[in-house]
C-alpha cells in the first residue's frame, strides 16, 4: 500500500524548454501559413503532439522536407530552431531559401557552441564528451568545428556508439592543445570522472572555467538523490529520447528501483506491490500536467496517501528569441 509520495523539487520545465516552447506558441499564433520547426523542438512526445494538433505545426529533421511540406501546406516562410541548437551550415542552408529564423536554442548550448569556435581559432583540438552522435546538441556543437573536434563518450557509455572516442584511448594531434566540451544534460558523475581521465592523460588539458553541465541537469540530479535514500520505487516522468532524463533514470535506478514512464497511462497497481514510499521526477522537457496526472493516479487508488515536496524551484528565465532575416543571419555567421 501506498502511503507517501516525494515529488522532487526542482522538476521538469527548465528555463530553456519554456523559452522555446512559448517561442513556437507565439510564432504558430501570429504567423499566417503553419510554422516549420527543425527538429523535435524538445525531446518529449507529448510536447511535439500538442504543438502539431493545437498550433498546426510542422517538424522536419531535414530542410529539403519543406520542399514537399509547400505542396500541401500553406507555409509561414519561418523556421524556428530547437532548444538543442543547430550547425552553422543549417542555418546558413535555411537563409539561403529565405527562410525568416527563430532561433530557439538554449542560451546554455549557445555558450558551449561559441567556447568551440573560439577554442578552434586557437588552434585547439576539441574533446567533445556526448552520450550519442546522433544527438542533435552533439551535432549542432560538432558543426562548429567539425575539423578540429573529436567526439568522447562518457566513461560508462564506452562502445554504445562506435562513433565516439574511448576517454582513456582517444588521441589527438597535439597534446599541449586539447579542450574538453560537454553536451549540457549528461550525468554530472559520470561527466565529472570522464574529464578527470583525460585530465590525467592530457596534463595540459583546458575545462572552461564554467560547467558546460546546465544548472538545471545538476539540480534535478541533485533532487534525486536526495529523494531516493526514502523510497521504494522512483517514478521518472521522461520520453526515451530525451537525454537528461534518461540520466535522471540512470541515476535513480543505480540508487533504489526506478520506473521510466511516460505519463500515468504506463502504470499499473502490480507495480507498486509491497511499495510503501514512492518518489517522482521528471525531465526537464515533461509537461507538470503529466506529474500531476500521475499523482492524481496514485491518489485515486490510495486516498489517504502523504504528498510531501522539499527543494527550491529555479527562477531562472530567458530572453524569447528574435526573428531574423536572411540577411541578418548570413551577416553573423563566419
Amino acid at each position: 500500500m501506498v502511503e507517501r509520495v516525494y515529488l522532487a523539487r526542482p522538476r521538469g520545465f527548465c528555463a530553456g524548454v519554456v523559452m522555446a516552447i512559448r517561442a513556437v506558441e507565439k510564432e504558430a499564433r501570429r504567423s499566417e501559413g503553419d510554422l516549420v520547426v527543425y527538429h523535435q523542438i524538445v525531446h518529449n512526445e507529448t510536447v511535439v503532439k500538442r504543438l502539431e494538433e493545437d498550433y498546426g505545426v510542422h517538424f522536419v529533421e531535414d530542410l529539403a522536407e519543406i520542399e514537399e511540406l509547400k505542396k500541401r501546406h500553406r507555409l509561414s516562410g519561418k523556421i524556428v530552431f530547437s532548444a538543442h541548437g543547430v550547425a552553422p551550415e543549417v542555418r546558413k542552408r535555411a537563409a539561403e531559401l529565405g527562410l525568416l529564423q527563430i532561433d530557439a536554442t538554449c542560451p546554455l548550448v549557445t555558450k558551449v557552441h561559441t567556447e568551440a569556435r573560439r577554442y578552434a581559432e586557437l588552434g585547439y583540438t576539441i574533446l567533445l564528451i556526448g552520450d550519442s552522435a546522433d544527438h542533435q546538441e552533439v551535432k549542432g556543437t560538432l558543426g562548429e568545428a567539425p575539423e578540429n573536434t573529436i567526439l568522447v563518450a562518457v566513461h560508462t557509455q564506452v562502445g554504445k556508439d562506435p562513433r565516439l572516442a574511448d576517454p582513456r584511448t582517444v588521441e589527438v594531434p597535439d597534446p599541449e592543445r586539447v579542450v574538453v566540451l560537454t553536451q549540457t544534460t549528461l550525468s554530472v558523475d559520470d561527466t565529472d570522472a570522464t574529464i578527470a581521465i583525460l585530465k590525467g592523460r592530457f596534463p595540459k588539458l583546458i575545462t572552461p572555467s564554467r560547467s558546460d553541465l546546465c544548472y538545471a541537469t545538476k539540480n534535478r540530479q541533485d533532487a534525486v538523490r536526495r529523494i531516493a535514500p526514502h523510497v521504494d520505487l522512483f517514478l521518472v516522468l521522461s520520453s526515451r529520447h530525451s537525454s537528461n532524463g534518461m540520466r535522471l533514470f540512470e541515476l535513480a535506478s543505480a540508487l533504489t528501483r526506478a520506473l521510466r514512464i511516460d505519463g500515468p497511462e504506463d502504470l499499473n497497481e502490480a507495480l507498486f506491490e509491497r511499495v510503501q514510499n514512492v518518489g517522482i521526477t521528471s525531465a526537464a522537457s515533461t509537461p507538470e500536467d503529466l506529474v500531476q496526472g500521475t499523482v492524481a493516479w496514485l491518489k485515486a487508488r490510495w486516498p489517504g496517501l502523504e504528498i510531501l515536496e522539499d527543494g527550491e524551484w529555479e527562477q531562472i528565465r530567458f530572453r524569447e528569441p528574435a526573428v531574423k532575416t536572411p540577411e541578418e543571419v548570413l551577416s553573423e555567421l563566419p
